[in-house]
């Protein structure tokens, strides 16, 4: 089976009389005639529902859209649709490797049928401990085939998975599980990165303190497996008193994998996105939404095929606290296998994901764009190093890709190799913008909006705008959007999230351009969450570690990222009276942002400061700090009638001039 773009509008002829005869006006119909498109997509992919849906969707009215209501379908039922095929093929479901593996030159695969087995069992073994239809899982896993056995098993018997990364501190993490209270905790003994080993027990064991909801835990020994030295990794639970069950138990025995049939809009996984205020949003996607918009992506956008019999094999370096993972993982869906690296992309050699796509096979190799730019700043030339034949693709999103990444992936990996360049998020689960090989590439630009997805750039009135900047909105429902974000009972924090400025309209936080031709380039943020290379982080997360040493009064933080520049994140800090930001104190802060948030979100810089600009509400003004930076003036972006500070802002007026100076120097 080939998909892509040019199949649908073929089927799309054949199937429903349609004469759309290149991918603009694919798109066009697909966001005028929305209930249409989404019906064609359940079809062309034949997905499988236990009875028929009543209708396609609901209302056109966001939020509150309710979509295939009354069909019964499974995200991992969805998966194993594959499970004959790609065994008589003899093409796996996962290819992986760590830093130890690669050193070694080996991979381990993971065949569809041990797949479905090591799924079927541990999905078993979570009933087992209790876990029913609607429980939640959470899991502190590196990227590493267990994770997704553990999502696979959630997914089948309708529990709701959840996951962090190893590289996030405790406040990180039990910031985020506290609010969902898992039943049950998949946890590493821990991870080993760039060479360096990371013993996560005492975290595993203080985090069960910190959960009373969880009931068990299923330890998966992996130090050794990735390299670590040492002695036997003992885990010691202290005085927590739930039960223990090892990873090789917990997917062990006889099992049969029968995915449970659950409503469309069932919740799949919770994923979390930061505001700049409060706690990190615990975001739920469901299985139906999330099985639709992701065959469209990886078919129509990504091109990507099933690997029986194509032979397609996706590589895309991501860590498992990023929603890349969860975009990696719904591959499957498509019947490709996916290659999974948990490890450093550049070590031991700045070539290292190169050399790895090669030993792998990779036919699609992504990455976020700061990886792109890093290459291109360390002169790599990966054709040179690395055989690179059967890479057709390269991937790109995290943040704006700038147009000689176009120039050096022509000359230094391959001349007619393809940029598919995506920009979505956490938030939706999906992509808003992305590529098509059908369409023409223009450095500096992702190729189109995506299918279903009326995305326009609006002014602050609501005007569309073309050719010029403006916020990104989607003017209709897409089914990934979030079902609901968990604990907020009246749906006031999803309102306010993604529709206060424009009722009815979902607001992104990003700056958009829609060129003439149909592309479209971003341009960073709007809003003031940190997106630190692709990795969203709520400034309330800094400031909370931040403020709690108590040198500290108060602090601002701001990530400043734009087209062709790198990410720049300067923290401004209150220190009490008398004190100054000598090198103890700042070491201090760069350890407590390091080991209690994560090592992504260390500052660039930090500097003192009298005092942090506020509205009169007492409200932290980030959003115009950021603007300063990025050039704009102090009049555009700051109403001194709105502010109880105004003359705070004349350091950052002078600090923001200093920074435009160095960088034209």
């Amino acid at each position: 089976m080939n998909v892509n773009t040019v199949t649908l509008r073929q089927w799309l002829g054949t199937n429903r009389g349609l004469v759309l005869h290149d991918y603009e006006a694919l798109r066009r119909w697909s966001v005028d005639h929305v209930e249409d498109f989404w019906e064609a997509v359940w079809d062309y992919f034949d997905i499988q529902s236990a009875q028929p849906y009543h209708q396609v969707l609901s209302t056109y009215q966001m939020p509150g859209t309710r979509w295939f209501e009354g069909a019964q379908v499974n995200y991992a039922g969805q998966v194993m649709r594959h499970l004959e095929a790609a065994t008589s093929a003899g093409v796996p479901a996962i290819v992986f490797r760590n830093e130890r593996l690669h050193a070694e030159g080996r991979s381990q695969e993971v065949g569809w049928a041990e797949l479905a087995d090591s799924t079927a069992a541990l999905a078993a073994n979570l009933r087992a401990l209790g876990v029913q239809r609607g429980d939640r899982v959470a899991a502190y896993l590196p990227n590493v085939p267990q994770a997704v056995i553990g999502f696979l098993a959630c997914a089948s018997i309708g529990a709701i998975w959840t996951m962090c990364a190893p590289d996030m501190g405790l406040a990180t993490v039990r910031d985020r599980f506290r609010q969902v209270d898992p039943k049950v905790l998949i946890a590493c003994d821990g991870s080993v990165y760039a060479g360096k080993s990371a013993d996560r027990r005492e975290m595993v064991a203080s985090l069960l303190m910190e959960l009373p909801s969880v009931q068990a835990l299923i330890l998966v020994p992996y130090l050794a497996a990735a390299g670590a030295t040492g002695g036997p990794f003992i885990f010691d639970a202290g005085g927590w008193q739930g039960r223990i069950l090892q990873w090789q138990s917990a997917i062990a025995g006889p099992a049969r994998l029968a995915p449970e049939p659950v409503p469309f809009s069932h919740p799949l996984w919770i994923v979390y996105s930061s505001g700049t205020t409060g706690l990190p949003k615990p975001i739920v996607h469901g299985h139906g939404g999330v099985m639709l918009e992701m065959l469209k992506l990886h078919a129509f956008h990504l091109n990507l095929q099933p690997s029986a019999p194509s032979g397609e094999r996706f590589l895309w370096h991501s860590s498992s606290g990023w929603v890349m993972w969860n975009l990696v993982v719904s591959v499957l869906l498509l019947g490709t296998t996916i290659c999974v690296y948990d490890g450093h992309p550049s070590h031991p050699q700045p070539d290292t994901l190169w050399k790895l796509a090669e030993q792998v096979g990779a036919t699609f190799l992504g990455a976020g764009a700061a990886y792109y730019t890093g290459c291109i700043k360390a002169g790599l030339q990966p054709r040179k190093s690395a055989d690179v034949s059967r890479l057709r693709a390269l991937g790109s999103t995290g943040s704006p890709l700038p147009p000689q990444a176009y120039a050096w992936g022509a000359a230094e990996v391959r001349a007619d190799i393809w940029w598919a360049v995506i920009a979505g998020g956490t938030d939706l689960a999906t992509a808003f913008l992305a590529g098509s090989p059908e369409l023409p590439t223009v450095p500096g630009e992702m190729q189109a909006r995506c299918l279903g997805a009326d995305v326009r750039a609006w002014d602050e009135q609501g005007k569309e705008l073309v050719d010029d900047v403006g916020e990104l909105v989607c003017l209709k429902p897409m089914p990934s959007m979030p079902l609901f974000f968990w604990g907020d009972q009246e749906g006031r924090r999803y309102l306010d999230s993604y529709f206060d400025v424009y009722p009815g309209v979902w607001r992104h936080g990003d700056w958009l351009r829609i060129t003439p031709t149909g592309g479209a380039v971003v341009y960073g943020r709007s809003d003031a969450t940190l997106k630190r290379h692709g990795h969203r982080m709520g400034t309330s997360e800094i400031y909370r570690v931040v403020e709690d040493l108590p040198e500290v009064l108060d602090s601002l933080v701001v990530d400043v990222e734009y087209l062709g520049h790198a990410s720049f994140m300067p923290l401004f800090v209150v220190l009490r009276p008398g004190m100054a930001l000598d090198l103890a104190l700042e070491t201090r802060l760069r350890h407590e942002i390091r080991t209690q948030i994560s090592p992504r979100f260390v500052p660039d810089e930090i500097v003192q400061v009298a005092e942090i600009p506020r509205t009169l509400t007492g409200k932290k003004q980030e959003l115009p700090v950021k603007k300063l930076l990025l050039g704009r003036s102090l009049r555009d972006v700051m109403n001194p009638d709105a502010c109880a500070n105004p003359g705070a802002f004349d350091f950052f007026v002078d600090y923001a001039g200093s920074q435009q100076r160095q960088s034209a120097g």
